[in-house]
C-alpha cells in the first residue's frame, strides 16, 4: 500500500516523502515550519496529482529528468527524484497518479502511526 510518510528535517522542519507500495519515494516535499501546513501539502498532493497539467517535467545540468508537481497556485507542492529517462520519468508520474489519493498517511515524527 502506497503511504506518506511525514518526518522532520535536522533543520525542525517537516516535510512528506510519497512512497509507492514497494517503498520506491516516488515525491518529496519541501520543508514545512508547522506539522499542519505539511499535512495541507498532503492533501495538495491528493488533489492536484489527478490533473495532468499539474505536472512540470524539468531537466537537470546533468542531462536526467525530473518533474515537480504544482499547486493550483503555482507552488511546487512536490519534486520527483531523478531520472535517466522520459519513460522512467513518465512512469514516475503515473505512480503519482496511481497512488496519492489513496495512500495512508504515517507520521513518523510521534509514534510512527498516522
Amino acid at each position: 500500500m502506497a503511504k506518506f510518510e511525514i518526518t522532520k528535517r535536522k533543520n525542525g522542519e517537516f516535510q512528506f516523502n510519497l512512497k509507492a507500495s514497494n517503498g520506491e519515494i516516488i515525491l518529496t516535499s519541501e520543508g514545512y515550519v508547522a506539522k499542519y501546513s505539511c499535512k495541507k501539502g498532503i492533501e495538495s498532493v491528493r488533489k492536484n496529482s489527478q490533473n495532468e497539467k499539474r505536472f512540470e517535467k524539468k531537466v537537470a545540468k546533468d542531462n536526467r529528468v525530473f518533474f515537480n508537481l504544482k499547486s493550483s497556485n503555482g507552488q511546487i507542492v512536490g519534486t520527483s527524484e531523478m531520472y535517466n529517462s522520459q519513460a522512467a520519468m513518465n512512469n514516475g508520474i503515473a505512480s503519482v497518479k496511481k497512488n496519492a489519493p489513496e495512500a495512508v498517511v504515517v507520521d513518523l515524527t510521534t509514534t510512527g502511526k498516522a
